[in-house]
């Protein structure tokens, strides 16, 4: 789990190519967008509605699995977002005669306390990558929009921000269950791979040996997820500290004044001063009233029928629906 762009797919990629891990390729967001959308899952009508509107989704049609076996299990033992995820995983490595499975999902984040009532032996990676790259990255993707109405959404500022909150929202749900909780860097993933692969490997209790990762070498790690895929075809490829080549320092010192307390919290130096960046109350304002608009957001989604609008976009339906 991270912020998005934070190397979510790589680091997936990587356990998936250790060996021993149900090989899968789809997102199973039960909790971002099932039950938001249907509702508890104690409740057998919302049930029987949301799986069979995940019989649809591409991540059920990636996991070659049974509909109708399925949905006897979904019907007769789910009863939340774990159920639903276990009994899933459980069949794809069943069926490919494996002990373990993982899930990869970037905005575990903001679930990290229900899916360990869920699911209580469940462990949390969470990936964490400079937010100045995360900004540049996702900008050029065409970044958050702060606001529903906003007519900026490339702005660095706001996608830094949005950046600050998902990896806060991690640490501090990862202190609350800090044995079966770990933070790795993506910096340290990609430019000395055998060291954090044995910290994550002894985390873990699955030998996580980095000459057969390479061997394996599926999905991300050997196709570029890059946001800059023009620099992917270059021999001095390095998606590391990309921002110090590509924002100007007026760009980094409005970053920094905005993100700079997360970043060294997380082991990214500064590299201007507070004072650098002269902020405007345009600034003030976002700085204050961005987070808290995502917590609203968040809450409103989980705890009011505006979650029945959740968006089915992520589950890539069939039938064109």
């Amino acid at each position: 789990m991270g912020c998005h762009r934070s190397g979510t797919n790589l680091l997936y990629d990587t356990l998936l190519s250790s060996g021993g891990f149900a090989i899968y390729r789809g997102l199973v967001p039960v909790y971002q967008v099932l039950i938001p959308r249907f509702g508890r899952l104690d409740r057998l009508e919302n049930r029987k509605k949301m799986v069979a509107t995940w019989l649809r989704s591409k991540g059920f049609r990636r996991s070659e699995l049974d509909s109708a076996e399925l949905t006897a299990k979904v019907l007769e033992n789910c009863r939340s977002g774990g159920d639903f995820l276990r009994i899933v995983m459980d069949e794809v490595a069943h069926k490919q005669q494996v002990p373990r499975w993982a899930v990869y999902d970037p905005d575990a984040v903001l679930w990290v306390a229900t899916i360990k009532r869920d699911i209580p032996e469940a462990l949390f990676v969470h990936i964490i990558r400079d937010g100045r790259d995360i900004a540049l990255s996702l900008r050029k993707m065409a970044g958050f929009n702060p606001f529903p109405w906003s007519r900026r959404p490339r702005s660095l500022e706001e996608t830094a921000l949005y950046w600050e909150w998902m990896v806060q929202k991690g640490r501090r749900s990862g202190r609350a269950v800090p044995n079966d909780y770990i933070e790795i860097r993506y910096e340290d993933l990609v430019t000395d791979p055998r060291r954090t692969l044995k910290g994550l490997s002894e985390f873990l209790d699955h030998d996580l040996d980095y000459d057969r990762i390479q061997s394996a070498a599926l999905g991300r790690i050997s196709e570029t997820n890059s946001s800059f895929r023009e620099e992917a075809a270059d021999a001095g490829f390095n998606p590391v500290q990309r921002w110090k080549h590509r924002l100007s320092r007026d760009q980094v010192a409005a970053l920094e004044w905005h993100v700079g307390k997360t970043l060294e919290a997380v082991g990214y130096a500064r590299t201007t001063s507070e004072h650098e960046w002269k902020p405007r109350v345009r600034d003030k304002c976002l700085r204050t009233v961005y987070p808290s608009f995502l917590e609203s957001k968040l809450w409103l989604k989980l705890n009011t029928p505006l979650g029945r609008f959740a968006s089915l976009a992520k589950l890539e339906l069939s039938n064109g629906d």
